[in-house]
This record gives structure tokens, sequence and C-alpha cells, in this order.
């Protein structure tokens, strides 16, 4: 039996085997190493865009990005938001907010909200042990009132997708089928990694984009659900594979 392997990219490398794929083609949003000009045209491009690490987890480091005024951008890392009046001096900012780490940029998607927050859905999508991919658990996660991202880590609330999307049904399915399509293509590239952790967005028109392909899913959103019967299914495809999980999850909030 495979063993999961170390070998599974970065985000850049892991975004480029997806953006490459025909199949996916309007599911994966646009991405470009991040230099002045390339953030110059993306912004020309979307109007918003998110800065990102190649490397890195739980929503560390991500900054969203806008056009401001004529020539400006203004930013938000976290809680804190800053404008500049041209688009050199706000570059520079972000580079100093990046400390050095390499970074990238990628088309902004306007997700919806819930209460007036936005959110994403984390799809668990893991392989059998005798057979093909399927997905064992979709959950949606509410950003913070104040930040950008939706990680538990980062204050954010955890719900069924239900809630957050009532009638869902044929978005989930759909939402299924896409991240199939991900996890076979990723996994032809990384054949020993056995699960990923798909982080989606929800436009207006309901179409799901796949933001991240996280190879070591983090199932902890799982813990918050009323129901353990996604986790538990989680858990049990991971055993197969010899992964464990540590399920010490303090910082992710049940949604009310």
């Amino acid at each position: 039996m495979a063993k999961p392997s170390r070998n599974a990219g970065n985000k850049w490398t892991r975004h480029v085997v997806l953006w490459k794929y025909s199949k996916l083609t309007g599911h994966v949003p646009e991405m470009k190493r991040m230099t002045m000009s390339s953030l110059i045209s993306m912004l020309e491009r979307h109007g918003m865009v998110y800065v990102k690490p190649v490397s890195g987890s739980m929503g560390i480091g991500v900054m969203k990005v806008e056009k401001f005024g004529k020539r400006g951008i203004r930013y938000q890392s976290g809680k804190l938001r800053k404008s500049f009046p041209d688009i050199e001096s706000g570059y520079a900012s972000l580079l100093r907010a990046s400390k050095g780490k390499a970074y990238m940029v990628q088309q902004g998607i306007h997700l919806a909200k819930y209460r007036k927050r936005p959110f994403d859905i984390r799809l668990m999508v893991q392989r059998k042990p005798r057979s093909g991919w399927t997905v064992t658990g979709w959950v949606g996660r509410l950003a913070h009132p104040r930040k950008i991202v939706t990680n538990g880590s980062q204050g954010g609330t955890i719900y069924p997708v239900r809630v957050l999307l009532p009638k869902s049904g044929s978005l989930i399915k759909r939402m299924k089928r896409v991240g199939i399509l991900c996890a076979r293509r990723l996994h032809a590239q990384y054949p020993g990694v056995m699960q990923f952790g798909l982080d989606i967005a929800v436009d207006h028109k309901r179409r799901p984009w796949i933001l991240e392909a996280n190879t070591k899913p983090d199932p902890c959103p799982f813990t918050k659900l009323p129901s353990r019967r996604m986790l538990k299914r989680i858990i049990r495809y991971g055993a197969a594979w010899g992964i464990r999980y540590r399920l010490h999850c303090v910082k992710a909030r049940r949604g009310v």
C-alpha cells in the first residue's frame, strides 16, 4: 500500500497543475508570482486580488488588495487596513509585510456572505484504499467579523454548509465533482498524496472556485459540527493510509 508522500509541491506548483487542466477551466482563479508588474496587471484585470505566501498554512500572511483612487491601492492584513496614494508605496509596504517570503497574486473572488461576513467551504477528498477518490466531508467556514480569512485558527466560525447555503444540494454535488477532478489531477502529479483539503469559494453566481489545495488538511473544523458522522469517516479513511490526526481544536468556533 502506498505511503503518504512528503513530495506535495507548494501552493504555486499545485496551482499550476490545476490551472493547466482543461476540465477545471472556470473553477481555478488566475494566479501569478508577485511582482509589482504582476500586481498592477492583476488589479487592472480583476479590481481585487489576494496576495498569499507560496508556502504557509492557517491563513497566515494572506492579504486582500484593492484599487484605491486613480493610482493607489489599499490592503488588509488581519485586522490591519492600509491605504496608499500610489502603487509604488503600496507595493513597498506589501513587501515589508511579506517579510522576505515568496508571494503569489491570486484573482480575487468575492465570497458569498452570511450575516455580512464572507465564508468559504472546506471539502475533504480522500482516496479509497482499493479504488478511487471520494468526498468524505464538507463544512462551512465563516470569517471573523474584522478579518478576510475564514480559517478557524484566525477566529473563524464553523457551520454546516446547509446553514450558509440553503437549498445547496445541487451545488454540493457540483463541488464534489470539481473536488474529485482536482484530487485526480493532483494525485497524478503527486502520487503519494492520499488526501486533499480543498478551500472552495462560492461566488454570487453560485459557481465553486478552488482557492487552495492543502495536502495536510486539518479536520478540526469537522469537530465543530453537530454530527460527528463526517469526522468519523475522515478519520477512518485517513487511518487506512496510516494518517493520524491530532484533533486539538481550541481556536475555531462553533456556529449557533
